[in-house]
């Protein structure tokens, strides 16, 4: 099989934002407790936080994480993760039917998410709490005034603020499974109102409003059209919450999938313009697609409840799980001009990259290489490409390219990074790449993701699935892809105005 790809240094996507490298923890299962934080484990610093987790998520170069959900956020009381912790509460967690001990809160999040390098995007509970409750939770995090929330910050010994620039306006308000669900009218006044209080404590803040909970929503689109008609002017963002399984073991319609995330993005945009045209503004709506990932195998699972970081949703991931993860990385930055961030739903252990044995060893999926890979190296302007090759139908009529591909241009290293999959589960690929405008360009390294089977997972034990340096020369134009593979290709070259 044949694919030619150009590349012209002056047509351009646009510039990536680095937060759609994002991740997301909540209070579920063993994301935090067994997760992020085990004190009594050997690699725990004085906070309670694992060592071994944190080089991990190191790796992955993760500039934001959204907290503390998901479901939970919707009857989540803030200031019970607050100040002294024997003297906080426990509390029945109603969305995963948990205890929910409060050790960790965001007192002791924002200080993981700096050992982490990354910031923290707050969500605020606009279920079974409002506007005044978040409001609160802005002043505490990011004021310092001589004002009441502010001030107990500052006796939990936190003197300066946290700085949280990013806040979730609730979450999947229009699911009938979340606490305190509501219609399109009554989360859109909700929403606008608490917006306006948040932003009259702290004007620099951006704010994220929900969009529907999943493409397959009966109210997808009617949705955003009532939600945005009346928060456009008060919030920056609409999310994006998106899983794909593979239910059916259908490897071909599952390799699809990205094309479909790609016209849901088409479409949520084209609604954020169709009422920026409505309300003749000024200003356009991104997009924050705050949670995607493979999500099916834990499908059906039984647990304990009323427990605290009871195993829950923590699916292995297979190989061909890894080469869609990849495919829907490169969707995301294919479409940089609108998604400015984006959060890879989980981050440890619950639908994670990162799995870890409570009070033993960490260890990284399958899907953990694509991601760390597209973080390390996909930083800079995504590029506008001419491609030409075969393509297939799936079975929900999907045009699916054998060629999934997206090419970042990173001026300041002189660098330019070509992500590619072959869907084919029987052809290697020959995959001729044309820059235009680009000087003195050589071929630096080529990274290969693959297995023979599909259905490859690691394990604590056994590292099945790992990626592998390939040979190419400086100057070949021509790259081999193996058949279904993932493939980070890494150009070189040097500014024709330097001395």
């Amino acid at each position: 099989m044949k694919a030619t790809l150009t590349v012209n240094k002056n047509y351009t996507v646009g510039a990536i934002d680095p937060r759609i490298y994002g991740s997301f923890i909540e209070h579920l299962g063993r994301a935090v407790y067994g997760g992020i934080y085990e004190p009594s484990h050997e690699s725990a610093d004085r906070d309670g936080f694992r060592q071994d987790v944190l080089s991990l998520v190191k790796r992955m170069n993760v500039p934001v994480v959204r907290y503390p959900g998901g479901n939970f956020v919707s009857g989540y009381r803030w200031e019970d993760g607050i100040g002294p912790k024997e003297q906080r509460p426990k509390r029945m967690e109603l969305a995963w039917e948990a205890i929910e001990t409060n050790e960790v809160g965001i007192d002791e999040f924002q200080a993981w998410a700096k050992k982490a390098g990354a910031e923290v995007m707050m969500a605020v509970n606009l279920g079974t709490r409002g506007a005044e409750d978040a409001k609160n939770l802005v002043e505490y995090c990011n004021l310092d005034t001589d004002t009441h929330y502010s001030r107990m910050r500052k006796e939990n010994g936190f003197e300066k603020p946290f700085g949280i620039k990013v806040w979730c306006l609730g979450n999947e308000m229009d699911g009938n499974w979340q606490i305190g669900s509501k219609t399109a009218e009554e989360y859109g006044k909700l929403a606008r109102e608490t917006a306006k209080m948040m932003k009259l404590a702290d004007p620099s803040i951006e704010l994220v409003a929900c969009g529907s909970s999943n493409y397959g929503m009966r109210t997808f689109g009617s949705w955003e059209l009532a939600v945005l008609d009346e928060v456009y002017d008060h919030v920056d963002y609409v999310s994006m919450h998106q899983y794909y399984g593979n239910q059916k073991n259908n490897y071909y319609d599952f390799l699809s999938r990205s094309v479909h995330m790609s016209e849901f993005i088409r479409s949520v945009a084209a609604i954020c313009d169709a009422v920026k045209a409505k309300k003749h503004s000024r200003k356009s709506l991104n997009i924050s697609f705050d949670e995607w990932n493979v999500w099916f195998h834990s499908n059906g699972e039984t647990y304990e409840k009323w427990q605290t970081g009871v195993s829950r949703l923590e699916d292995i991931y297979t190989f061909e799980d890894a080469l869609l993860v990849g495919c829907m990385l490169m969707t995301l930055q294919n479409h940089a001009d609108r998604v400015k961030m984006a959060c890879l739903a989980q981050l440890v252990n619950v639908i994670a990259p990162i799995m870890t044995q409570t009070g033993g060893g960490a260890w990284v999926q399958t899907i953990f290489y694509p991601f760390a890979y597209a973080s390390q190296n996909g930083r800079g302007v995504a590029m506008q490409t001419v491609c030409n090759c075969e393509s297939y139908l799936s079975s929900d009529k999907f045009r699916t390219p054998y060629l999934e591909h997206a090419v970042i241009h990173n001026e300041e290293r002189r660098e330019i990074t070509v992500f590619a999959v072959n869907r084919s589960l029987e052809e290697d690929m020959a995959l001729d790449i044309a820059f235009e405008n680009f000087e003195r360009l050589q071929a630096a390294e080529h990274i290969e993701l693959y297995a023979d089977d599909l259905k490859a997972v690691n394990t604590a034990e056994q590292e099945t699935v790992a990626p592998a340096a390939r040979e190419i020369a400086p100057d070949q134009k021509t790259v081999i892809l193996k058949k279904h593979s993932w493939n980070m290709i890494r150009y070189t070259y040097e500014s024709k105005n330097r001395t």
